[in-house]
């Protein structure tokens, strides 16, 4: 076997980047490929011929993958934390009364 090196820290407090993935989303990743395999474990259980579940696996990760690839090329480091945080800002604030800018004697 051939030992493979991977370079993964580009410098000092730069963010980890592993094979074109950002941050948070190589932890996705790991997610994503631990439920396909737990998915893939019951499907064989509950009975399912191997190759019918090696091909739902096989077509779910290219898509998981795909996905992930996606947005971290899509968002980077912070920008799905920013995004989601934008979705939460309301539009407009909206005030019944004046009482709050009267001022206090």
């Amino acid at each position: 076997m051939v030992n493979s090196v991977y370079q993964i820290n580009k410098g000092i407090n730069q963010s980890i980047e592993f094979k074109g993935l950002k941050a948070q989303y190589i932890w996705y990743l790991g997610g994503g490929v631990v439920v396909l395999m737990i998915l893939f474990a019951a499907m064989y259980i509950v009975g399912l011929p191997s190759f019918v579940c090696v091909g739902i696996i096989g077509i779910a990760g290219t898509l998981l993958v795909l996905y992930i690839y996606r947005m971290s090329h899509k968002y980077g480091e912070h920008g799905m934390m920013k995004a989601l945080a934008k979705r939460q800002v309301p539009k407009a604030i909206r005030v019944q009364s004046r009482k709050i800018f009267k001022m206090q004697k």
